[in-house]
């Protein structure tokens, strides 16, 4: 499968705000891509980076921010629910 970033992708990061998330989106972000949120359950309401905004759900944030791409950065027991999420908001 092939995922290709441009710039009209409006990304939120599931899971960023976590040790290996954070990491990999800094990266991201250094490359250029657009994180327009990030999505942590119990963190809504913070920010990430000081600059994107953290929401409790995918839906919060593709309604709020206009994502329409999800990356997800969450530990293996979480994965099925992250992508579940994903798929229920559209993403």
């Amino acid at each position: 499968m092939s995922v290709l970033v441009g710039k009209n992708t409006r990304v939120v990061g599931q899971g960023i705000t976590g040790k290996y998330g954070s990491m990999h989106a800094l990266k991201n972000i250094e490359y250029g891509t657009n994180y327009v949120a990030a999505v942590t359950p119990g963190k809504g309401g913070q920010q990430f980076n000081e600059s994107i905004p953290v929401f409790n759900t995918v839906r919060e944030a593709v309604e709020k921010e206009g994502a329409n791409t999800s990356v997800i950065f969450v530990p293996p027991p979480f994965a099925a629910d992250s992508i579940l999420e994903s798929i229920e908001a559209g993403y």
